[in-house]
């Protein structure tokens, strides 16, 4: 029962890591599986999350067999 974790761009330096997996029966959001992954690090505010490549809140729920991606805030004009 796992939850497969990949960060991108800058988040991949600021948590350490670009994979992760997390036990499906530690968490229920996206938040949680931040928590769990990015070793203490806080979550960015207006972070982009994705859950199997569909954008969602922070509190979408997960569940066992879930991608879950963090991206960093995406700017520009």
């Amino acid at each position: 029962m796992v939850i497969s974790v990949r960060f991108f761009a800058n988040l991949r330096e600021t948590v350490g890591v670009t994979e992760d997996t997390v036990n499906a029966k530690d968490v229920t959001s996206a938040l949680d599986v931040w928590e769990k992954s990015s070793r203490g690090t806080e979550i960015p505010a207006n972070i982009v999350v994705a859950v199997n490549m569909e954008n969602v809140e922070v509190d979408h729920p997960v569940k066992d067999g879930d991608r879950v991606a963090f991206f960093p805030p995406v700017t520009g004009g």
